[in-house]
């Protein structure tokens, strides 16, 4: 994509957001470097990374990233031979674990089955060097100093140091509290000057002390001078101190070798991380502008759903559906310079930079954007005061630009087309270039306030005209993209409504062509009829879903009556088989009685015999039971709105709404509100009454009190409230005698406590509890 285009259609402060939410130097680099892609695989890949991102941010709410430094330049001179210093190798730990922490979310998500295989590709390339962190964050602190644990030998060192220190502040601390030193010291403080510890002495003084001068003031008055006794003691604390810096470097020379041997791995995170990084910003920008992931097709086709400009405030941009690519390939906004066109043409260019880019653009699922090779805009008033061309001129400069690269992977932009020239001869050339470009098979956008190509979508096919709506009654745009609606004039309107006198106006109409008002008149209907039917359509979509779910419940409703009905027929038959096994089981008993008989040459079948056999076998025969429930006279039911009642045909409860005809009622039945004929409802009960519950209740002697009340640690306020309650409660319960524990302390409890207890109506008297009670720190209380 061009530089020149990326900044006419804003594309560079998209970029400026997308920076405030990268979270290290490595993800504001990627940042700085994005370009839209005209590569359709590359496109489709950012776009799935930037979705799983997105998915992530939405079940997890944030993302572990901080701590990540760019530690490639570290990693290459270790890498050298060159030794860290603690700050750096700070960095490596600190991205080190930040590597590591980022591994660990992403291996939770996976094991809560989150399908994200291009993050977790990612986190696979993260190296785990826990044990090259910690011996840093061992050795060197988070400010980057060096600690004593570092080794052995600098905890030793750091320790005579300090001693050394030591000796020399007591040295030092006895001079300055001397009887003389108010005198020949021009402050009591130590100090410190050429890594060497000093202290300030008057000029006239200098010949007490002897020792070295290493400073003195401005005014020279005072020279801060190392005394001769502390000298020696100053030279050790000095040997000291190169021995500690000695063994610093060597430490962190040592951990510079082991960054250097794990270079390759920590190149790898260090690339990784900043790649998640760059990720994660690109989802969260998108979740700031609602943003939603388009669908990426390589055929021309644009389709926006609901889409806003994104750096527009959210509240206050107007949200339009743009098509393209399909019906027709070139789209002609026209209608007088209001505002809006060009708004609506910077919307479709920046969605499809942002798309092409791998962004989230700011419209509703289920929008789809073509990848373009190219992308070309002339907008705005581009006149050159260096090259001394004419707004005209400009754009005709970039006009012959366009054409020279246009093919018919193109998306071109142009905005009020062939302007700045006569009318007559702008509409021509507009009309030609418009001609061109759609030969090239090139998606195009064009606006312009010509009224001659009102009728140039007409006249070709694959062409369709497009307004901006206004609204005469405020006189301002509503930003609202009419396609199939060509813009018309509102001069006279707006002349009236700003005060135009009518003469004026009618005079005016008067100069313009009857073919001019046919066509006027004929916008002014087609505008009408599309906000009706938009209107419909959406009624007729809000029908549609009620339908559909009342379809759905029914089928529902249906699948389960079936399902009832046939476990009903199985009960049935098997309760059928059971009887007629019985009374096979039945009728084999008595065939073999009567077989036995009739062998038994000894005994010969009585009459009576066989009549009982007869009757036996008659009982065999299966009879079903029928249920005794006689069928009750119905009688005629008068139904009143609220009555719950039951459908006969749905076997389902209801209750009645309305009377909707003679012998009709409107019924709901769960979420459902049906029209049912009175024959098939059958009464259940009138309405409930609503209980009224009472007020307040009144606990009797049942009620539970406890015999004793614990005041302890509270308030004095508090405690009285309490009391007086609790009294109340032990007298509805009958209680003769109840305890209140306050506890010894100050006494304040215990006075206010029986002072209160005395006034009370209902006390016979109080006493303080004996040895065995709780002693002075409880109070008895007896009733009347």
């Amino acid at each position: 994509m061009q530089e020149k285009i990326l900044k006419t259609l804003e594309f560079t402060k998209i970029i400026e957001l997308l920076l405030e939410h990268a979270s290290s130097s490595l993800g504001i680099a990627k940042v700085k470097e994005l370009k839209p892609s005209s590569s359709f695989e590359e496109v489709v890949q950012m776009q799935a990374e930037t979705d799983e991102a997105s998915h992530v941010l939405r079940i997890k709410g944030h993302v572990p990233l901080s701590g990540i430094h760019d530690i490639r330049p570290h990693i290459k001179r270790a890498d050298i031979g060159g030794n860290l210093n603690a700050m750096e190798l700070v960095q490596v730990a600190s991205t080190i674990y930040a590597g590591r922490t980022i591994k660990r979310f992403i291996e939770g998500l996976l094991e809560n089955e989150m399908e994200i295989p291009i993050l977790e590709s990612k986190a696979e390339q993260i190296a785990v060097l826990t044990p090259l962190e910690h011996k840093i964050k061992n050795a060197i602190n988070e400010n980057g100093e060096v600690l004593d644990s570092a080794s052995e030998n600098l905890r030793q060192i750091r320790q005579r140091l300090r001693g050394n220190e030591s000796r020399i502040r007591e040295k030092l601390e006895g001079m300055i509290r001397s009887k003389n030193a108010a005198k020949m010291l021009s402050d009591a403080i130590i100090t410190i000057r050429n890594d060497r510890y000093v202290i300030p002495v008057k000029q006239e003084y200098r010949s007490n002390y002897g020792g070295i001068v290493h400073d003195q003031s401005s005014s020279g008055q005072t020279l801060f001078i190392e005394p001769q006794s502390v000298v020696d003691l100053n030279n050790q604390l000095r040997e000291w101190q190169m021995k500690e810096q000695a063994e610093i470097e060597r430490i962190l020379s040592e951990l510079s070798a082991e960054v250097a041997e794990a270079g390759a791995e920590l190149s790898v995170l260090t690339e990784t991380l900043g790649i998640l990084d760059f990720i994660f910003a690109k989802a969260k920008y998108g979740k700031t502008i609602k943003g939603s992931m388009p669908r990426i097709n390589h055929e021309g086709f644009v389709r926006l759903i609901k889409a806003r400009h994104p750096l527009l405030p959210m509240d206050t941009a107007v949200p339009n559906d743009i098509t393209l690519g399909k019906e027709y390939t070139t789209i002609v906004i026209t209608g007088p310079n209001t505002g809006g066109k060009t708004i609506t043409l910077k919307t479709i260019g920046l969605c499809t930079l942002m798309a092409q880019a791998g962004l989230p653009i700011p419209a509703l699922d289920g929008s789809d954007v073509a990848v373009f090779e190219e992308v070309f805009a002339d907008i705005g008033d581009e006149q050159s005061i260096e090259q001394s061309l004419s707004t005209f001129s400009s754009h005709m400069v970039n006009i012959v630009d366009i054409l020279k690269s246009v093919n018919h992977e193109s998306l071109v932009l142009f905005d009020e087309l062939g302007a700045g020239t006569d009318p007559q001869e702008g509409a021509a050339l507009a009309i030609s270039i418009l001609d061109e470009v759609y030969g090239r098979g090139a998606r195009v956008i064009a606006t312009t306030h010509y009224p001659e190509l009102k009728a140039y979508g007409y006249n070709r096919e694959g062409v369709i005209n497009a307004s901006v709506e206004f609204n005469v009654e405020t006189l301002s745009p509503t930003y609202k993209l009419l396609i199939g609606v060509p813009g018309r004039s509102n001069a006279f309107e707006i002349s009236r409504r700003l005060g135009l006198s009518d003469h004026v106006i009618h005079h005016a109409k008067s100069y313009i062509g009857a073919d001019t008002n046919q066509v006027e008149n004929m916008i002014a209907s087609l505008e009408k009829s599309k906000r009706e039917a938009e209107r419909e359509l959406l009624e007729a979509q809000d029908y549609l879903k009620d339908a559909e779910k009342l379809h759905k419940d029914m089928q529902k409703q249906m699948a389960e009556f079936y399902s009832h009905r046939d476990a009903l027929f199985e009960k049935a038959e098997a309760k059928a088989q059971k009887v007629v096994e019985e009374a096979k089981d039945e009728a084999e008993d008595i065939i073999r009685e009567l077989r036995k008989m009739r062998i038994n040459s000894h005994a010969s079948v009585k009459e009576h015999e066989l009549i009982e056999a007869r009757k036996r076998l008659e009982n065999a025969v299966p009879t079903m039971e029928k249920s005794s429930v006689k069928k009750a006279v119905k009688k005629k039911q008068e139904f009143h709105p609220g009555d719950e009642v039951k459908v006969i045909s749905f076997n389902q409860k209801g209750t009645l709404i309305e009377k909707t005809g003679e012998q009709e009622w409107q019924v709901q039945m769960g979420i459902m509100k049906m029209k049912v004929k009175e024959r098939d409802l059958e009464f259940l009960q009138a309405p409930k009454k609503v209980e009224t519950k009472p007020l307040a209740t009144v606990k009797g002697r049942d009620y539970h009190v406890s015999l004793e009340l614990d005041l302890r640690g509270e308030r004095y306020e508090d405690a009285i409230l309490k009391v007086e309650k609790y009294i109340d409660d032990a007298l509805l319960a009958g209680y003769p005698r109840v305890s209140i524990i306050h506890g010894k302390g100050t006494g304040a409890l215990r006075t206010g406590v029986q002072e209160y207890l005395k006034h009370h109506r209902s006390v016979k008297r109080i006493r303080l509890g004996e040895a065995g009670e709780g002693g002075s720190g409880i109070t008895v209380v007896e009733f009347k």
